[in-house]
């Protein structure tokens, strides 16, 4: 199996245990997202050296970046964060960007269906429209909306929470099997070297016809 392959397996494994926590506690846990971001970091440099771990970091910093403004804003937790910047050192940036893009998506269609469901639909979209009009006007102030920590502590939780954490899972499915451009969707956070996780034989096949 490719070496850029390999990692997107491993990030795909921590989604999955991130996506079940999430769900069973609405809670992304420390014990899984820091060594997850630890390990991201050491295996893309272990396969590509120091471009390798240069990818590996950019991922990390990207997968940072798109939420942390959401977090000041009080729209996601922290662990949802920690999430996306471990699984940015596995996967790169640019398909780091594309499972927010679709764990974005999957968390307004899950947004939707709850306010369908359990009432509240009006809010909801009224909601969405002053989100939009704040990251329009680059206003990324704290929210005054009651704090993620707060609102997991309600009884009704499951009708007001959308789990994050789980729509990155379907994110990062989405972005690896769905929306697969040119590159075959997938972006290697490094080039692996010679018998890291490709075998070299593979490695040195020329094109049928070529001169080798």
């Amino acid at each position: 199996m490719p070496g850029h392959e390999v990692l997107v397996v491993i990030a795909g494994a921590v989604a999955l245990i991130a996506a079940g926590t999430d769900l069973w506690k609405f809670k992304v846990y420390n014990a899984l997202t820091l060594p997850a971001l630890v390990a991201g970091l050491a295996a893309s440099t272990w396969a590509g050296g120091w471009e390798g771990l240069a990818a590996s970091g950019l991922g990390a910093l990207t997968g940072f970046s798109l939420l942390a403004v959401f977090f000041i804003m009080g729209g996601v937790g922290a662990g949802d964060v920690k999430l996306l910047t471990a699984l940015g050192a596995w996967l790169g940036p640019a398909l780091t960007l594309r499972v927010f893009l679709a764990s974005a998506i999957a968390a307004g269609v899950y947004a939707l269906v709850l306010s369908v469901l359990f009432g509240g639909l009006a809010t909801t979209a009224l909601d969405l429209f002053m989100l939009a009009d704040r990251m329009r006007r680059g206003d990324v102030r704290p929210s005054l909306a009651p704090a993620i920590a707060a609102e997991t502590a309600r009884v009704d939780r499951r009708r007001r929470l959308v789990p994050f954490a789980a729509m990155t899972f379907l994110g990062l499915l989405a972005a690896v099997f769905v929306w697969r451009p040119d590159d075959g969707g997938l972006e290697p956070t490094a080039t692996p070297r010679t018998n890291a996780f490709a075998p070299a034989a593979a490695l040195a096949t020329t094109p049928e016809g070529a001169p080798s």
